[in-house]
């Protein structure tokens, strides 16, 4: 009797080990599909810069703050302008709240590229080496370039007269490189104002920037000898940069339908006439 229990009781352990083992093994595989499928959840949602972007609540736009109209500090020191005003409705659209950080051009692309801004709303052209490296929303804006030199200035009165001579602007901006593809050295510079001081002292003989962008400097400077001594006669398309890459798919998306709900509603259309005088947002042609 004791020896048939002692086998009776050595079957029954080997039993539920046999049993201990084998629900083992088939909650392996279970745990590892739920492991897996929790790493590729929070991979997509970690890819995801729009779900990320609505869970903080908040979209980082990046700018410089020093570019009238399109994104500069009024008397009271707000940051205002044309750009700042289309980021933020952008943000209502994307049910979250803009927040802006200010910096010198070639430092807010580097800022881009490192993923610290979720986008720079600052009248960004779309170039060929751009699209290469950025995402592009659909335009928002549509603008020539002007050639600005001192209104005494008669050698310059076309883009091929620039070459030999000093201009100045942000390094890495169209308008640098429109300049030197004409032969001009250029001068690289901070902001907007240091361009127009360099130009006003004549330490330069010109400088490229948007045709409303002197308008609007001259309705605040009257006094200063300026003028447009050439135009493109094509309009530069604006639009809003991003990262490339899956993360920034439906970002980029989003982004295009606010835009699209703005223009249609007439709201880019408003913008542009209030901060220009005209509206940029349609194109020309």
């Amino acid at each position: 009797m004791k020896k048939k229990g002692f086998i009776t009781g050595l079957a029954l352990v080997l039993a539920l080990g046999t049993l201990a083992l084998s629900g083992c093994s088939k909650k392996e595989p279970a745990s590892a599909a739920g492991g897996d499928g929790a790493s590729q959840a929070e991979e997509s949602t970690a890819s995801d810069r729009l779900s990320e972007i609505r869970e903080k609540g908040e979209i980082v736009v990046a700018m410089e703050g020093t570019w009238a109209p399109w994104t500069y500090h009024d008397e009271d020191d707000n940051l205002v302008g044309y750009d700042v005003e289309v980021a933020q409705r952008i943000a209502q659209k994307l049910g979250v709240t803009a927040v802006f950080v200010e910096g010198e051009w070639d430092g807010l692309l580097a800022g881009l590229d490192a993923g610290r801004y979720d986008m720079m709303v600052n009248g960004v052209e779309i170039t060929d080496e751009r699209a290469e490296k950025y995402d592009f929303t659909v335009p928002y804006g549509y603008i020539r370039t002007a050639i600005i030199v001192n209104g005494d200035n008669e050698e310059i009165q076309s883009f091929e007269d620039l070459a030999g001579k000093h201009t100045a602007n942000t390094i890495s901006s169209t308008y640098a490189e429109l300049a030197e593809s004409y032969g001009a050295e250029v001068t690289g510079v901070d902001d907007l104002n240091q361009t127009f001081e360099l130009l006003l002292s004549g330490r330069i003989d010109a400088t490229l920037n948007a045709e409303l962008t002197y308008y609007d400097y001259m309705k605040a400077h009257p006094d200063r000898n300026l003028r447009i001594a050439a135009l493109t006669e094509d309009a530069s398309h604006v639009a809003i940069p991003l990262r490339k890459g899956e993360e920034t798919a439906t970002l980029l998306t989003a982004i295009n339908e606010a835009l699209a709900e703005l223009s249609e509603s007439g709201e880019l259309s408003e913008l542009s006439m209030k901060y220009f005088g005209n509206d940029i947002s349609q194109n020309p042609q």
